[in-house]
């Protein structure tokens, strides 16, 4: 798991630090010419359909760039530098170019936004992107995690004729209360909302069933591999096979690990891994035969990965 280091963390501030000059910078001099109201939101057409105050703009620009620069700042990876200053570049270029379009407006419903302003915009993002990845090169790479599986990873020891199994609940308070809010919004919706909005009530079902589905599972491990399920149900439920497993080991999953590793909470499937995340902390991760990895969060997966070693190990895989 990549995490992020102080230089990491500069390297990712810095575009967003750099368009915050610039940006302040040009409203400095040039606010006495920038009129009362902007033209700030165009149509299809290139011509204005949205409005902001001057000093409004203002604020709303340094405030995105602070948020934009405060979350790639949290929760950059080495790999996805490049990304935080392509949406400096992009943001920025894009608050940069409003400006010089109101410069000198009496009428802002006059302003328009060819489209050759989001051309402009794209190629700083590439541009900024490229100085991305090119600043990778600074940032040393992490030690490589231990291999699932390897002679050093955890084993629990068992005699020849012991047999062992382990299981484990695990919970998610925000995915149990996200769920109970769903499915509550549902008769409400049904029985306040105007027809057919009320139909629009029904998507509390498609939210609400998966996300109390998966507020709290069962994890357990045994002779016949790795299985996840509902706690108050027998399905769905996600088995990987112990003769499909090459080995476990453990990892500590942060915020910024869920988002940038998994794509956030739930049953997650990546190109390279699946996994049941529905917390932060300990995570069992399951090597395949294949490469691939399965993991899901769960308190006390050190003793899930030995247990799972040894009996891949006596299923003579190791």
């Amino acid at each position: 798991m990549n995490r992020s280091t102080p230089r990491l963390r500069a390297l990712a501030a810095l575009p967003f630090v750099l368009t915050l000059l610039v940006y302040v910078l040009l409203l400095v001099l040039r606010y006495d010419r920038l009129p009362d109201t902007l033209a700030t939101h165009f149509g299809l057409d290139g011509r204005p359909d949205g409005f902001t105050g001057r000093t409004a703009f203002a604020v709303v620009g340094v405030a995105l760039l602070v948020v934009l620069g405060a979350g790639w700042t949290a929760l950059v990876r080495r790999p996805s530098l490049w990304g935080a200053w392509a949406t400096a570049g992009f943001a920025g270029a894009l608050l940069v170019l409003l400006v010089r379009d109101n410069l000198d407006v009496t009428d802002p419903s006059q302003v328009s936004s060819p489209l050759v302003n989001l051309t402009l915009a794209a190629a700083t993002a590439g541009l900024f992107g490229l100085a991305g990845w090119g600043l990778t090169r600074f940032v040393p790479e992490d030690a490589a995690a231990p291999v699932p599986g390897a002679p050093d990873a955890p084993r629990l020891p068992l005699g020849a004729s012991e047999v062992a199994g382990w299981s484990h609940a695990t919970a998610s308070g925000p995915l149990t209360v996200l769920g109970v809010l769903a499915l509550a919004a549902v008769p409400v919706g049904l029985i306040l909302a105007p027809w057919p909005a009320a139909l629009l009530a029904l998507l509390g079902l498609v939210i609400g069933v998966p996300g109390l589905a998966l507020a709290r599972v069962r994890v357990a491990v045994d002779r016949r591999g790795v299985t996840v399920r509902p706690s108050l149900a027998p399905r769905p439920r996600v088995r990987v096979p112990l003769d499909e497993i090459a080995g476990a080991s453990v990892r500590e999953l942060d915020t910024a690990a869920v988002l940038g590793e998994f794509g956030g909470w739930g049953y997650r499937v990546r190109a390279h891994r699946t996994g049941v995340i529905v917390r932060t902390g300990e995570t069992l991760v399951v090597r395949r035969d294949s490469g691939r990895e399965f993991a899901v969060t769960v308190p006390d997966a050190g003793t899930a990965a030995a247990l799972l070693n040894t009996l891949v190990e006596r299923h003579g895989k190791v």
